[in-house]
């Protein structure tokens, strides 16, 4: 099953700037407002993104951030939690110390009090004291019909890692190489869920991106073997967040495209229309979290593929 119909969103109370990523997230950007008046737009855009969600007949589960330990990207669980099919939750190693803070046992006992079952916990964070990272669906852009992990390799996504990610959930890697202009030079994109996304039948993938050919085409090789549409967004497109979609599904079957309102705007019209072949869209404004996380509406959603205790 690719898409998921219930979401772990985790509601902000103290979101900022996060100096320590913007170490390697060149999306990221300052801004002259107060703390406090960055904090209470973020919020209003999370909730006006939840209300959407939920309007859609979408099931999110949303937890409360808690202002200790301060935690400036916390509104975006997917990078150190993901839960499975077959009962397993994996926690991942964190890049920025003050995003290790996030991971929080209570979340899962929460999920576990939604009658969803959690079998088995597999748990990479020690890797943290290698320098070695991994994380979660920032990282890895995960094809669940095929069992694929599509990986663009940087700081932040390690192989090692990748691949005893891929050994132990059996998945098949297809790792590469993904850049962006930052000025005049070529940098590593800071994870591969900006600049690709897989829903169903398709996938939406920045090839621009991926400089060398030779991985290029296996990419494309890949995607077109697993059944998928190629939809491809340029690299301008990708820093309007075009590239960090996610197709989700509610309780009566129906599926959507959550997108960012920026995302949306980006678009051609054929791409739109490609798009709305295979799901509704719905596009959400965010532009405070955008802006100054550095990360779009993907990045604020952790799937919940688990099974539920439907005993009485």
């Amino acid at each position: 099953m690719q898409t998921a119909n219930t979401l772990l969103m985790i509601e902000p109370v103290a979101f900022g700037f996060n100096v320590q990523t913007a170490e390697n997230n060149y999306f990221q950007q300052q801004d002259s407002a107060s703390t406090n008046v960055i904090q209470e737009n973020a919020l209003q855009e999370f909730r006006q993104m939840t209300d959407t969600l939920k309007n859609n007949g979408i099931e999110v589960i949303i937890i409360q951030d808690t202002l200790e330990p301060h935690t400036p990207d916390s509104i975006f669980p997917n990078n150190w939690v993901s839960f499975h099919t077959g009962g397993t939750a994996v926690i991942y190693p964190m890049f920025a110390e003050n995003r290790r803070l996030e991971r929080r046992a209570d979340i899962l006992k929460i999920i576990e009090n939604k009658k969803f079952i959690i079998q088995d916990t597999i748990d990479y964070s020690s890797s943290e004291k290698d320098g070695i990272f991994l994380e979660g669906t920032g990282s890895m852009v995960l094809d669940h019909e095929s069992k694929t992990a599509y990986a663009a390799l940087s700081e932040r996504t390690h192989l090692k890692l990748l691949l005893q990610f891929c050994k132990d959930m059996r998945f098949t890697p297809c790792y590469f190489s993904a850049n962006q202009s930052v000025g005049t030079q070529r940098l590593p994109i800071y994870h591969t869920n900006v600049m690709m996304n897989i829903g169903d039948k398709y996938a939406v993938i920045c090839l621009q991106s991926i400089d060398d050919k030779t991985e290029k085409d296996m990419v494309v090789k890949s995607l077109q073997a697993n059944g998928k549409e190629i939809i491809e967004i340029t690299e301008a497109q990708m820093h309007c967040f075009a590239g960090n979609m996610l197709q989700i599904e509610n309780n009566t079957g129906n599926k959507f495209l959550i997108l960012s309102e920026t995302a949306y705007q980006s678009l051609s019209e054929m791409q739109i229309e490609r798009l709305s072949a295979y799901s509704k869209l719905v596009p959400i404004a965010i532009p405070t979290i955008e802006k100054i996380g550095g990360g779009s509406v993907r990045c604020m959603m952790a799937e919940i593929f688990l099974q539920k205790n439907i005993k009485i």
